[in-house]
């Protein structure tokens, strides 16, 4: 855990009392007037939380000061701050727009649920600081693009997890179609392997030097035996294993289409 930097601004006692050794979760803390706004940068992968810390001063005039760790530009840099948001979001929504495979949508599921975590957090505080302040009218605004945030954040790991679930329906459906076919294919040959085992059986212990009568024929006879039995060999080779058991064996479970919502998420 980081441990709270103290910053140069005039905060208030009361609030001052109220935090620990770190600044912590997502929050807002109101006291005297005063509004401090607890509030994490977009999370990265194996990084410690990044706080972006705010207060608002009670109103000199027409409005209220923000300052930013210690700073002046408190409004602007809370601009920034959703707008890294709205970035990462628009990033993910492009990859998950172009992934085509589930390794693919699991990189796009494992960063974007701390990301739906700390954006709906943010929206939380904002909330809690727009009831601290009723009358801040551009607090409002920040308050009202942190839910369109969160929402696409959630929308988003909502589709991500339901296409990668259709896509692994999908492949079990293929892959039991192709045990299927594969079992039928497997039946059939044991139906030849029953009608044919019995003669070889026999040929095999009685000889085939039997004499049969056609051994003085035409030589023309026995190249139209061997086509007749090339024929007879294809025909079964296409009754045991027809189209539907070839691509069950040889082609990849069917993509599933992109977009099962089909509708903007934001």
């Amino acid at each position: 855990m980081n441990k709270r930097p103290h910053y140069n601004w005039p905060m208030s006692p009361e609030i001052e009392r109220r935090l620990g050794s770190s600044y912590g979760a997502q929050r807002a803390i109101a006291a005297d007037g005063q509004v401090l706004l607890i509030l994490h940068a977009p999370p990265r992968p194996g990084q410690p939380r990044d706080h972006e810390v705010f207060l608002r001063l009670p109103a000199e005039g027409n409005a209220a000061r923000w300052m930013y760790e210690g700073q002046d530009g408190g409004q602007r840099e809370l601009m920034r701050l959703l707008d890294d948001y709205v970035k990462i979001l628009e990033q993910l929504e492009a990859r998950h727009e172009r992934a085509q495979t589930a390794s693919e949508l699991f990189t796009i599921i494992g960063p974007c649920i701390p990301l739906a975590r700390a954006a709906s957090n943010m929206q939380a505080a904002l909330q809690a600081a727009r009831d601290a302040a009723p009358d801040d009218q551009g607090l409002i605004d920040q308050r009202d693009r942190a839910v369109e945030i969160s929402r696409g954040f959630e929308l988003l790991l909502a589709d991500t997890r339901m296409e990668l679930d259709y896509r692994l329906a999908l492949a079990a459906e293929e892959q039991t179609r192709a045990t299927q076919e594969v079992t039928l294919a497997q039946r059939k040959l044991n139906v030849i392997a029953a009608l044919t085992f019995p003669l070889m059986a026999i040929g095999a212990a009685l000889g085939m030097n039997l004499h049969s009568g056609i051994e003085d024929v035409q030589g023309w006879v026995f190249w139209a035996v061997i086509a007749a039995g090339g024929m007879l060999g294809l025909m079964i080779k296409r009754w045991v294993g027809g189209p539907s058991v070839r691509e069950a064996l040889i082609s990849p479970p069917v993509a599933a289409s992109k977009g099962i919502s089909g509708k903007p998420r934001r």
